[in-house]
């Protein structure tokens, strides 16, 4: 049984509308993404038009966000917005790749053409991104996709409710693994699978979802072992993956990430935000000496701005962090 959307009333759209798109001028960026994931969580197409008009801004960082969100909410009715994203050869390929990705999290028939048109697309991670999106789609639409979607009946039966670029490997598709799914030989088997560079991305994706779901410290220090991949795309789907298993095992490897200025701004920008929801001590200097750093690219700087706030949340016994509303509430009172 799928989890009720939020009822909200018309001022409050129009408050979350304002605050999203900084009307005034002076909304902080961590407080315009709390606005963002509360529209999210309200899956109707109200705040698909709502997240849509954001795409005018000029942070790439909010805006693969945005597209991320829509993707999450898999209203067909964002299918438009995010074919124009993904067709502007000017705009950043991160946002470009996320517009792709969200069209394959989506998973209408009616996305193949164009994600197929730019399987040749100039930047390697949208080529990539569109790769993955299209096998995913072809996946959910198998026998094996629609026997999965069949079994699921609630959002308790799977460790991970979120919409995922590839299924993970089948017999961990719920993502609760049995003792032999942990155990060190097919550990080393999906390790392998990860870092096969002969086999599809999505093969190697659903390899990197199962060790996911696996969870153990031997999964993540597998994880890990593809931080030494070329592609950003890869590299930077572990770091998303780590922050979902919020596991301090992590923290080492991601912070070698975040601190490497040869590292693609895309994969730092993920491994910020991943350090920020683990929120352990000892991520906080790190993520407020890269949010001010002068020589840190900007997406870097923002993300760890965000960071920041999901830092603080998770240390703060706040019950939730789109909690957009409430926040705004707080503002206008103050």
């Amino acid at each position: 049984m799928a989890v009720e959307a939020p009822n909200v009333s018309q001022d409050s759209l129009i408050t979350l509308e304002a605050s999203l798109l900084n009307v005034s001028g002076n909304v902080p960026l961590h407080n315009r993404f709390r606005a963002l994931f509360t529209l999210k969580a309200l899956k109707n197409d109200e705040a698909v038009q709502i997240i849509s008009k954001g795409f005018a801004d000029e942070s790439a960082l909010l805006k693969h966000e945005l597209a991320y969100c829509l993707g999450q909410m898999k209203k067909t009715s964002a299918l438009p917005v995010l074919e124009s994203v993904l067709s502007d050869e000017k705009e950043d390929p991160m946002v470009r790749h996320e517009a792709a990705e969200a069209m394959g999290a989506i998973s209408s028939l009616d996305a193949i053409p164009v994600l197929k048109k730019y399987l040749s697309d100039s930047n390697r991670s949208v080529r990539e991104t569109c790769e993955i999106a299209l096998a995913k789609i072809e996946w959910d639409n198998s026998e094996e996709g629609r026997k999965h979607r069949e079994a699921i009946v609630s959002a308790e039966q799977l460790s991970y409710t979120s919409i995922d670029p590839a299924p993970p490997t089948s017999g961990l598709l719920k993502g609760k693994p049995a003792p032999e799914d942990a155990s060190e030989e097919n550990i080393t088997n999906l390790r392998t699978t990860l870092l096969d560079k002969s086999r599809s991305l999505f093969e190697r994706y659903r390899a990197m979802f199962a060790l996911r779901n696996i969870g153990t410290d031997a999964a993540v220090d597998a994880l890990a072992a593809g931080f030494v991949d070329d592609s950003a795309l890869f590299k930077h789907e572990i770091a998303f993956v780590f922050g979902q298993l919020l596991s301090p095992h992590s923290v080492p490897s991601l912070l070698d990430v975040l601190r490497n200025p040869n590292e693609s701004d895309m994969v730092r920008h993920e491994a910020a935000e991943a350090l920020g929801g683990i929120a352990t001590p000892e991520v906080l200097p790190h993520l407020k000496e890269w949010m001010q750093r002068p020589d840190a690219p900007r997406v870097v700087r923002e993300s760890c701005q965000i960071a920041i706030d999901m830092w603080e949340h998770e240390n703060s016994g706040e019950f939730q962090y789109a909690n957009g509303l409430d926040t705004l509430a707080a503002a206008v009172s103050a």
